[in-house]
């Protein structure tokens, strides 16, 4: 097992539950730790290191030089235990600039998610940029420290296992909000976090840092994920503007800016069940 990444904040940090969020087995397969586990319990995994793991996947399923992943989806087929998962890719199309691949990610009882991506070959260095979000407000010098944010929730895996850093709103408190975000520790033990990691261990928080709801009253659990992205980000540091979209007699949708220190580089799209908890 690999040792944690060092982090100088650290000592403002709650210690980590493990030095990685997965464990390589070999032959596609990998062991969660207790770093994986969700806000709503210790025996099921939050969706971020999930997407993340699909996207390492994707990356690497038959290389093709030029080539980026562009955009990500996963569906959500059924809570993802913390334990021994596989993950099987295969080429969907097939092409020299653009590529379409499908992934699945398995546990011992069945799939518990499925994930598609499109890889498309990367633009003309000569290219013009657009930009159309302003640059993100400066990293704040102090660790958020989440104390209990929601009621009964798991403080001990992934949440304690990445580094917060809140610019608007605060956790616990129903309303729009962005973060500045960072991996404690490497998805896979011994390996360095590409970019596409990186945003994607972050990406499905948006509901969580963004909810208007009271997660004491409302249950709330997303679908799905997708991330579309139309550069790579820049540095470990990932900032997130996040809010949520609910309508009585629907259902609800989260939405979120991503950005580095130079500015935006995508944005994620959740879709989400909302109901009352039976003691509300």
């Amino acid at each position: 097992m690999s040792a944690p990444v060092s982090k100088d904040s650290d000592k403002d940090l709650p210690p980590l539950v493990a030095a990685s969020f997965y464990e390589a087995l070999g032959d596609g397969r990998f062991a969660a730790t207790a770093a994986t586990a969700g806000p709503w319990s210790r025996g099921f995994q939050h969706a971020g290191p999930v997407s993340a793991l699909l996207g390492r996947a994707f990356e690497r399923h038959e290389p093709s030089p030029g080539l980026r992943v562009a955009r990500l989806t996963m569906e959500i087929l059924r809570p993802v235990p913390v334990a021994p998962l596989e993950v099987t890719v295969r080429t969907v199309r097939p092409g020299r600039r653009i590529n379409l691949l499908e992934a699945e990610l398995s546990g011992e009882d069945g799939p518990v998610a499925r994930a598609t991506a499109w890889r498309i070959a990367a633009a003309p260095a000569h290219l013009e940029p657009t930009a159309h979000t302003p640059v993100p407000p400066p990293l704040p010098a102090v660790p958020t420290v989440l104390g209990t944010a929601w009621p009964n929730a798991n403080m001990a895996g992934y949440l304690s296992c990445m580094e917060w850093r809140v610019v608007e709103g605060a956790f616990g408190r129903p309303g729009p909000a962005a973060v500045w975000a960072r991996s404690r520790i490497p998805l896979v033990a011994g390996e360095d976090d590409t970019p596409l990691v990186r945003a994607l261990t972050l990406a499905d928080s948006m509901s969580g840092v963004g909810s208007q709801l009271d997660f004491a009253k409302w249950f709330i659990i997303n679908t799905d994920l997708t991330v579309a992205l139309h550069r790579d980000p820049d540095g470990e540091w990932i900032f997130m503007r996040a809010r949520i979209h609910t309508d009585p007699g629907g259902c609800a949708m989260a939405e979120a800016e991503l950005a580095d220190p130079s500015g935006g580089f995508g944005s994620g799209l959740q879709t989400l069940l909302v109901d009352a908890h039976a003691s509300g």
